[in-house]
């Protein structure tokens, strides 16, 4: 039995599948000597399309972005074709009679060890330079493989260092029943990946990737961060009831997707959803969201390879907006930087603290046309979208002063006079900021003249108000969203909002935890945007629950001053208001 951080609610058991051995596993089995020649040559007609990949990036990056962010891509063909790179590969497959996959994961951890020696932060960073050359080779030779997904059967369980959304689009249509990784927080990718599937699922269990195989047998207690390996009989038997149990749950609160979201008193809730892509979207319909309120547009960037276009952009949103509850969308501009980069952007300087360094609006401003660009996509695709009744909404990221709105507000004007110029239609988008940044949250009575609503972006309000990095598992205790300053902070924001009229959500996977959501009612906040596989269990707890009843918990939570104690409390309260739900609830 091992103990990491909760971060998808649930119960469920399967067979591991280790996902990092499929990215790049190391053949076994020696090449026969007749093979040599074509494991040469497939290795040739691999480096020799990556190189033509490359050679086109870097055209269409210098193009659309400048020279400086493209010359990485310069930098890794040039490692494509260095003698020692090429030399080692070859030499191990003629020699020791290794395939090229076998050849290429000995090489990484040639380096891997090489650059471990030097404290020369420029040396290290080429380390990543070389796993970015050789996991483009990897994934040009494993191509049919990794379409293939996994080859067993049955309900899976992912095994990983870390999961990535490309490795999830690898797995295909595989039964993946939960996700356990060795790293991760609440807000990882494999968290918000998993709550949006309703998948249980446990991060930051140091060794584990060791000390699974693909085939074991696991169980995944959500809820609490349990997670056992091969248990023995009478457990397994135990943990199988309750996964029949939280599926049987799962299966009840799904029909009343229909059902609109309302309190016990009659106080309507406006229920939205957080999407990265269209199958999120059929996601948010299928659960009963009445609207998006966050699509992330930088998994767009994520999974292009290269920048979008215009035009690629502008069918990207019309298909969002097509398949979306209600027509009715919230775009955040691109949200690059801290735990999300891609490499045609070019890296910043090495950064201490990535998550306050170059990211977000702070990227976007320093890259205008790639600005401009997805600027224009929103206003053109929002022009479409009115014909029918729906509606598009803009959202900043990371806004932290009143200087960085007006600077917003003059580029729109731009983008709008530009379109009017070339007679394109477009359409009128309301204005939003993300408010993630505690001098934001301070100074909101300042910010809300210049905006149209305000999202609050609680992943990041949250780890930035604690000084506690969410993705460290050395510091995830810390990260404490049920914290008294937190709460303080979130009920004078929603305040302010109400005083002036501005509508305001909250957007964070704070959203979708209940015990939160009960606080957050309290405080006055009707509109919340979580993982679409939350929303069912929302609205079945909001028909269990009062605003005099929320208001009255939220008074009594706030004299607590520890966050064991609120924990506790709402725990009691959970268990009172909506004891049906407690399998989705987490500690």
């Amino acid at each position: 039995m091992r103990k990491g951080i909760p971060v998808s609610p649930g119960v469920t058991v399967g067979k591991a599948y280790c996902v990092d051995d499929a990215v790049l596993a190391a053949d076994a089995i020696p090449l026969d000597p007749t093979q040599i020649s074509a494991e040469l040559a497939r290795y040739e007609t691999a480096r020799e399309k990556t190189a033509k990949d490359l050679r086109a990036l870097q055209r269409k990056v210098q193009r659309q972005i400048g020279h400086e962010e493209a010359a990485i891509f310069g930098a890794h063909e040039a490692i494509l074709h260095d003698p020692a790179f090429n030399g080692k590969i070859r030499g191990w497959i003629e020699h020791e009679r290794m395939t090229v996959l076998t050849a290429l994961h000995r090489l990484v951890n040639h380096y891997t060890s090489l650059f471990a020696r030097t404290k020369d932060e420029y040396i290290k960073e080429r380390l990543t330079d070389v796993r970015d050359v050789v996991t483009r080779l990897s994934r040009c030779l494993t191509k049919e493989r990794s379409q293939e997904g996994p080859s067993q059967n049955g309900p899976l369980i992912l095994v990983a260092n870390e999961l990535l959304p490309s490795q999830v689009v690898a797995l295909g249509e595989a039964e993946v029943r939960g996700i356990v990784t060795q790293s991760g927080s609440q807000t990882s990718h494999a968290a918000i990946i998993a709550r949006s599937r309703g998948i249980p699922a446990v991060s930051g269990i140091g060794g584990i990737v060791r000390q699974v195989k693909t085939g074991d047998t696991i169980v995944v207690d959500g809820r609490d961060g349990h997670v056992d390996v091969n248990p023995h009989a009478e457990s397994l038997a135990a943990y199988r009831k309750l996964e029949r149990e939280f599926f049987h749950l799962k299966d009840a609160l799904a029909e009343n997707r229909d059902q609109p979201a309302v309190t016990a008193d009659g106080e309507r809730l406006e229920l939205l959803a957080n999407i990265n892509n269209v199958s999120d979207s059929h996601a948010a319909v299928a659960m009963g969201a009445c609207g998006v309120g966050l699509y992330r547009t930088e998994y767009l960037y994520l999974t292009h390879p290269n920048v979008p276009d215009e035009e690629e952009q502008l069918a990207a949103y019309r298909e969002i907006l097509a398949c979306s509850p209600n027509h009715n969308v919230t775009i955040r501009t691109l949200d690059i930087g801290g735990d999300k980069t891609v490499p045609y952007l070019g890296r910043a300087d090495w950064e201490a603290n990535p998550f306050m360094g170059w990211r977000s609006i702070r990227l976007s401003f320093e890259h205008p046309e790639l600005f401009y660009t997805q600027l224009r996509a929103v206003y053109r695709v929002a022009a479409e979208i009115e014909e029918i009744g729906g509606q598009v909404r803009l959202m900043f990221p990371m806004i932290t002063r009143v200087e960085e709105l007006r600077r917003v507000h003059t580029m729109v004007r731009r983008v709008c006079q530009q379109l009017n110029k070339e007679k394109r239609p477009y359409g009128d988008v309301p204005m939003g900021m993300m408010l993630e940044v505690p001098a934001a949250a301070i100074s909101i009575a300042d910010m809300l003249p210049l905006v149209d609503f305000v999202s609050i972006g609680s992943n990041d309000l949250v780890q930035y108000l604690l000084a506690a990095d969410r993705d460290n598992p050395k510091v995830a205790h810390l990260y404490q969203p049920l914290t008294p300053a937190v709460l303080r902070v979130l009920g004078n924001v929603i305040r302010a909002c109400h005083a002036a009229g501005k509508p305001v959500t909250l957007c964070g996977e704070m959203a979708g935890q209940p015990r939160a959501f009960v606080l957050l009612l309290g405080m006055g906040l009707t509109s919340f945007s979580t993982s679409p596989a939350f929303i069912p269990t929302l609205k079945e707890l909001a028909s269990h629950l009062t605003r005099r009843d929320a208001e009255s918990i939220l008074k009594r939570a706030l004299t607590l001053k520890t966050v064991a104690n609120i924990k506790r409390y709402m725990r009691d309260q959970m268990e009172r208001i909506a004891p049906n739900i407690k399998l989705l609830d987490m500690e």
